[in-house]
């Protein structure tokens, strides 16, 4: 118990200087809301109003204070570029986004875990060659050049899907499938190299443990010891890899985002800032920093479920 009271106090601090951070830099950056709203042309009458209106002419902490209790509410400002409450803009985005984010972890973790182990199973042999060749090609390539090499192969000469046109999931979802599947493919095959790598060499480290020569001496069957007991010792090791996994395919689906059209959170978030505007940018830099201090709280329960001696040794310190 008192390991997760301290994860949960650290979680609480984290979330708080995160709020606090967020905050001050888009208020310390050079430019005026109500400028950037009504134009160089308006009147100072105009902009007074407006600032009033948003509030910039309160100080800091009140601010502060007004926009934190809005957030836990749920009410997160209005949007400047779209006049539209912020909620509003996430609701629909946020849906894309984390279909796109599902595909690709259901993607890299099959992927990742088959070949991974098949590869420390064929270590040093042809199988374990090939595979290691793939783990270097996929962290190699970066992910905007294979969305635009996907774009041409699959979309442009095999017409298997029709690239910048999006499909919605609620009007066709096997249309919605067919066309997300490549920008799933393009962020998950980077993800999926790094995962095989390391879930080979924490196979290959395990097998050469003593427990196993124990059971290979005892005639227990390959796959058995592999899959019965290595790989169970083994995902401990890789459970902080998959939780820092979740913030690469986000970063990553901003840029494939743009380049296949999807309407999600990646692509709102990138015009948000070109545009400057606040309240919404705000917002999904905090839901970004959010999932990724929650996942690795997360991911530090389930290690520490996997292997207890990690909180023993925790709550002894």
């Amino acid at each position: 118990m008192r390991y997760f009271i301290r994860k949960l106090i650290v979680l609480g601090v984290s979330i708080f200087f995160i709020t606090i951070l967020t905050f001050l830099a888009f208020h310390i950056l050079p430019g005026d809301p109500a400028q950037l709203i009504l134009g160089t042309e308006a009147s100072q009458e105009k902009l007074e109003a407006l600032r009033i209106q948003l509030g910039t002419n309160r100080p800091l902490y009140v601010q502060y204070f007004s926009w934190i209790s809005g957030f836990v509410r749920g009410d997160f400002g209005t949007s400047i570029k779209y006049s539209r409450p912020v909620s509003e803009l996430l609701a629909g985005r946020l849906e894309v986004t984390v279909l796109l984010g599902l595909m690709v972890m259901a993607i890299t973790l099959f992927f990742g875990v088959i070949l991974g182990v098949f590869s420390a199973g064929k270590n040093g042999k042809l199988p374990d060659d090939v595979i290691s060749a793939f783990t270097i090609l996929g962290t190699s390539v970066p992910g905007f050049f294979m969305s635009i090499l996907f774009m041409w192969i699959f979309g442009l000469i095999l017409h298997l899907f029709a690239p910048g046109k999006y499909v919605d999931y609620h009007s066709d979802p096997a249309g919605f499938i067919r066309y997300m599947i490549f920008p799933a493919l393009a962020i998950a095959i980077p993800q999926t190299a790094t995962l095989v790598k390391y879930i080979r060499a924490a196979v290959i480290d395990e097998l050469s443990t003593a427990y196993v020569r124990t059971a290979k001496g005892k005639g227990v069957p390959f796959t058995m010891i592999l899959f019965g007991h290595v790989l169970k010792n083994a995902i401990v090791a890789i459970v902080p890899l998959i939780g820092m996994m979740i913030g690469e395919i986000f970063s990553g689906s901003i840029i494939i985002e743009q380049v296949f059209g999807i309407p999600g959170v990646g692509r709102l978030l990138v015009s948000s800032v070109l545009s400057r505007d606040f309240p919404l940018t705000q917002t999904l830099v905090v839901y970004v920093a959010l999932l990724i201090v929650i996942t690795n709280f997360i991911v530090d329960l389930v290690i520490q479920f996997l292997d207890p001696r990690i909180r023993l040794m925790e709550e002894q310190a």
